[in-house]
């Protein structure tokens, strides 16, 4: 077993151009297989990341989240039993800087300052900076890696050019949080936004808000709140949904399809496509090789051995394709979740769930391409083989 390793090995290398390209062509679509699995898992198998994020659900206006919701909902909420607070959770939008370049784009929220740190206890900031944030009419706090790419530090000054708000917004940092799950969003005090609507002419719409965010005191409990704060307003003007984060976040996806259905048909075409062209190359391979199988055969080896020795061969430059290709993901997936676009939001991250997936993909490829041409190269007759002139 020990000599047929070995040569696996041997003759994997000594062709290095041919080995290098079918590794690298391996590679690349397994780095594009790997992305689409990363996205896969976080967007349908991973579970909330933070604690809290499971004690927290959403509610929107029924009919589209673009549908506003009366500001007088809020007290209704905040008595539902089991929740332990609620706030506004107002989407500004805005223009910074340049609408064009896509560098620019990050989430700003106009939230409750007072309420905001005891329903999303994962955000971290300094006492007095979340006081400096509760207590300054026009103050906002940013997340450290939005900081980071703009360069931005305590006592900087940001504008936004309102667009789904006719209102300009200058705000004052005052404070960077951590959060290991996020830190890409920018936060303002709503009643900021509010009295620049009224002042513009618009108070109309300073009642009104288009999400809450609201706490349960248990996970158990979302479900139940979320169907008892839909009752209370199922008759009114604007009757509501209520669901949990995770599905308001996977609902965002929805808007382009059956995303997982189109995830799940692109991996397995770019699949099935690495599996033709690697079976393609094995088969030339083989044929090229066909006298070395006469000389093998004459050396005493059996068909089961020239079997395993082709595949195994072939199932080795899948695997170290397979890594690479991974590497190349995590790299690329990298690249993505700081890119500052709206992909950056699915918040890619690899583990060994997500690696161990795709060095199987490629296992799978390495047998199924090369049974055939090695099944085949193993039945030859030796003096057939010898007598090959290719």
């Amino acid at each position: 077993m020990l000599r047929l390793w070995s040569l696996m090995v041997a003759s994997t290398v000594r062709n290095p151009r041919k080995s290098l390209l079918t590794v690298g062509s391996v590679a690349v679509s397994l780095c594009l297989l790997s992305v689409l699995a990363a996205a896969y898992r976080s967007l349908f198998l991973e579970p909330e990341s933070a604690p809290a994020e499971a004690l927290r659900l959403v509610t929107h206006h029924r009919v589209s989240i673009t549908q506003p919701m009366p500001v007088s909902f809020l007290p209704k909420i905040r008595s539902t039993p089991g929740v332990v607070d609620s706030m506004i959770w107002q989407w500004f939008g805005g223009t910074y800087r340049d609408a064009r370049d896509p560098r620019n784009f990050f989430a700003r929220f106009a939230v409750e300052p007072a309420r905001f740190f005891r329903i999303k206890p994962e955000v971290e900031l300094p006492d007095d900076q979340k006081v400096a944030f509760q207590h300054t009419r026009s103050s906002s706090i940013v997340g450290r890696t939005l900081a980071a790419r703009f360069g931005w530090k305590v006592g900087d000054r940001i504008t936004l050019v309102g667009d789904i708000f006719p209102v300009t917004v200058e705000l004052t940092i005052v404070g960077i949080y951590s959060n290991p799950d996020e830190e890409e969003n920018l936060y303002f005090d709503y009643e900021y936004l509010r009295q620049l609507l009224i002042a513009a002419g618009q108070s109309s719409r300073a009642d009104t808000v288009g999400v809450f965010l609201t706490a349960a005191d248990r996970p158990q409990d979302v479900g139940p709140i979320a169907a008892a704060i839909d009752k209370q307003f199922e008759d009114s003007p604007a009757p509501t949904k209520s669901e949990s984060e995770r599905m308001w976040q996977l609902s965002f996806v929805s808007f382009l399809g059956n995303l997982q259905l189109f995830l799940i048909s692109i991996s397995a075409a770019l699949t099935f496509t690495i599996l033709l062209v690697s079976g393609n190359t094995i088969s030339m391979s083989v044929r090229e090789r066909t006298r070395e199988v006469g000389i093998l055969k004459t050396l005493g080896f059996t068909r089961e051995m020239i079997l395993g020795m082709f595949m195994g061969e072939t199932v080795l430059m899948s695997i170290a394709g397979a890594i690479a290709g991974v590497l190349l993901g995590a790299v690329l997936a990298v690249g993505i979740r700081y890119s500052g676009t709206p992909f950056a939001t699915l918040r890619l991250g690899f583990s060994a769930g997500v690696a161990g997936f795709v060095i199987a993909i490629a296992v799978l490829i390495g047998v199924l391409s090369s049974f055939i041409p090695a099944r085949q190269a193993a039945r030859s007759q030796i003096l057939d083989a010898l007598r090959y002139s290719g």
